[in-house]
Order: C-alpha cells, then sequence, then structure tokens
C-alpha cells in the first residue's frame, strides 16, 4: 500500500529535489525552511518512516533529519501530530523501519529540551514495540549498519 508520503513526493508536492554527487546523496530545499509549515510537512515527513523502497525512505529519512535540525522552537508544536506516524513505523517491525525511526526519535528529543518532557504522555503507545524487540532474545537484530 502506498504511503501519503509517497503519493505527495511522486506528485512533486514537496518543495525539494534529489541531489547526487560524489559524497552521497542529499536534499536540495527550494524554499527556505523558515517558511514551511511544520505542522503540515513535518507530520508528512514522518509518514514516510515506514517506507522501505528507495528513494522514499532516502528522502523522508533525510527530509526529517533537515526539518529537525532547521525547526527550533516549531517542533515542540507538532509532537502530538508526530505520534501516530512514529507508532505506525514501528508498528512494521521491521528491524531496518525500527532502527530508522530510532534514530529520529533521538534526534527529535535532542531538538529542544522540553521535547522529551513532551513525549512522557505517549509513552504507552510507542514503547510496547520496544518491548516486542528486548524479549525476542536476540533472534531479531537491528542491522549493523542502520540508516
Amino acid at each position: 500500500m502506498e504511503s501519503a508520503f509517497r503519493k505527495l513526493y511522486d506528485r512533486g508536492e514537496f518543495p525539494i529535489s534529489v541531489v547526487h554527487d560524489s559524497n552521497g546523496n542529499k536534499l536540495n530545499w527550494q524554499v527556505s525552511f523558515s517558511t514551511l509549515d511544520y505542522h503540515v510537512v513535518l507530520p508528512l515527513f514522518f509518514t514516510g518512516l515506514s517506507e522501505t523502497v528507495e528513494p522514499y525512505a532516502f528522502i523522508a529519512r533525510q527530509g526529517v533529519h533537515d526539518l529537525l535540525s532547521h525547526g527550533g522552537d516549531r517542533v515542540l508544536q507538532v509532537v502530538p501530530q508526530l505520534i501516530m506516524p512514529i507508532k505506525d513505523a514501528l508498528n512494521t517491525r521491521n528491524p531496518s523501519v525500527v532502527c530508522r525511526t530510532l534514530k529520529v526519535l533521538q534526534h527529535l528529543v535532542q531538538c529542544q529540551s522540553e521535547i522529551g518532557l513532551a513525549l512522557v504522555p505517549y509513552y504507552r503507545q510507542i514503547l510496547p514495540v520496544f518491548d516486542l524487540f528486548k524479549s525476542r532474545n536476540g533472534t531479531h537484530r537491528f542491522p549493523k549498519n542502520c540508516p
């Protein structure tokens, strides 16, 4: 099933393009981060975390990291809208997707000191998947080079 992220990217709805160079791929944002509506764009990129097909997985991952790096105070206001995409990505139970989502969660809480506290009410929704991975006794390992 196609994600909302994939549909919007295929239609050219996002103000981005992929730049291929000798240092690897990166996103070229065609608008300033200050003009983006984080209440719309950030949750859409978070829905792309569930993607396993390239280039969608790369674009979603890099887009989320770019948006978090440049979001400043606007990220905290969007946290409640990010919970369902985070939960959906974790519930795929795909080790690569879960690992990628964990890295995004790390970046998310490092954006602002208040974000960790803002996530507390949502722990019941996102923590059960971690218990599933923990209780597998090593049979479900994360990839060594998690994207």
